[in-house]
């Protein structure tokens, strides 16, 4: 479970305004930091299926919302990968 400190972090990094909570990059950011945290859960559990197709779920939504920002505003996605650390 992702902590409020880290999700607040992740939406400072890439948020458009102070409240803005629902834009792609913020999204992205804290799917980020959930696919993060899971992933290290299921490199200790390796039998624990219900999390590896959470995980896979949570890296869908991250492509799908990365491809809408790409397609829209192709600066903004360069920034997200870049200050995200993502590969394409």
């Amino acid at each position: 479970m992702i902590t409020r400190e880290k999700k607040a972090e992740a939406m400072k990094k890439l948020a458009r305004s102070k409240n803005d909570v629902g834009s792609p990059e913020v999204q992205v950011a804290i799917l980020t930091e959930r696919i993060k945290e899971v992933t290290e859960h299921v490199k200790e559990n390796k039998h624990d299926f219900m999390a590896k197709r959470g995980l896979m779920q949570m890296v869908g939504q991250r492509k799908k919302l990365l491809k809408y920002l790409e397609k829209n505003d192709f600066e903004k996605y360069k920034n997200t990968i870049a200050e995200l650390g993502l590969r394409k």
